[in-house]
């Protein structure tokens, strides 16, 4: 048995799959696909793009949630760093490791605060609020300090154009074993590009058509 698959986590995760599933958002699906594809890769633009993203959930999917769990309770997780909570199911399956691991600090950062305030709940009746500490405003700022000497899992599932300037600033905190999950990395070549280099120091791979899984080697 594990906090994931016991009550009251297990019925509150299937019930916001469920509810992400049916979400809709008019604004958002009024931007025609083109102009979606093109503002998740802007650098200058990705604030007012999510912003107008803000009803969507844009959660990963029940089996990267899985990956998540088992990730950070098979590496023996007490330090993970979140971009991008939404409305908090990828932080409820990092927070169920870090409980079955004995405990220790998750940190992630969204920057609606509407997000925010629903993530708070999701994980108040989670029973997992003691363990993650929440960052709201721009991951650029709001993990540009005061992060852990030694960070265990990095999950980068926000704007994707970020990523490479995220793990910019995580990088030299990622001790040597460290996973790095990045979700629809796709969307950020010049990310993939630099976890695949074998001069940048991991080993990536594709995981699952829409996921990269990177192992910090030193």
């Amino acid at each position: 048995m594990t906090t994931l698959t016991t009550s009251p986590l297990a019925p509150l995760l299937a019930h916001l799959f469920d509810e992400a599933a049916a979400a809709t958002s008019p604004v958002a699906m009024s931007i025609p696909r083109e102009e979606r594809m093109r503002l998740m890769r802007s650098k200058t633009e990705y604030i007012d793009f999510y912003e107008k993203m803000k009803d969507l959930w844009l959660p990963v999917s029940r089996e990267t949630g899985a990956l998540l769990y088992m990730l950070a309770r098979g590496g023996a997780a007490r330090t993970i760093v979140e971009f991008g909570t939404s409305f908090g199911i990828s932080t409820l399956h990092l927070a169920a490791a870090l409980r079955d691991n004995g405990g220790g600090r998750l940190i992630t950062t969204e920057f609606e605060p509407s997000k925010v305030a629903r993530a708070r709940k999701n994980l108040a009746a989670g029973g997992l609020i003691d363990l993650v500490e929440f960052r709201e405003g721009d991951a650029l700022r709001t993990l540009a300090a005061d992060l852990p000497d030694s960070i265990d899992l990095l999950l980068l599932d926000g704007a994707k154009s970020l990523y490479p300037d995220i793990l910019n600033l995580v990088e030299s905190r990622l001790r040597p074993g460290a996973f790095i999950v990045a979700d629809d990395a796709d969307f950020s070549p010049d990310y993939l590009a630099y976890v695949r280099s074998p001069a940048a120091g991991y080993l990536s791979v594709p995981f699952a058509g829409d996921v990269e899984l990177s192992l910090r080697l030193k």
